[in-house]
């Protein structure tokens, strides 16, 4: 039973991270493209924030959606791999704690 579960977190683990290497290039993408880019960010701003509460549940999933909503929506920093770094926090840093 104990495996179970630590297969499942394992599973959801490695799933939030390669969904959030993907999320960050498609956020990236529209980087990419000047000024088109930025409007684009109008409408993948909410998508991408909501995908973070989604792949997170708790406090780390409602404050990383807000950070991805706003990192998403201001101009110009869409460079920050917001899903990775939350992915980085949750399994790294908050473990450790």
């Amino acid at each position: 039973m104990a495996e179970e579960v630590i297969v499942e977190k394992e599973s959801y683990k490695n799933r939030n991270l390669i969904l959030g290497i993907v999320f960050d290039a498609i956020g990236m993408l529209s980087f990419s493209i000047p000024l088109l880019g930025e409007f684009s960010d109008v409408v993948w701003a909410p998508i991408a924030g909501f995908m973070m509460t989604w792949m997170y549940k708790g406090t780390v999933g409602k404050m990383g959606g807000i950070f991805t909503f706003l990192e998403e929506i201001i101009p110009f920093t869409d460079f920050i791999p917001s899903f990775t770094l939350t992915w980085i926090y949750n399994y790294w840093i908050k473990k450790e704690k």
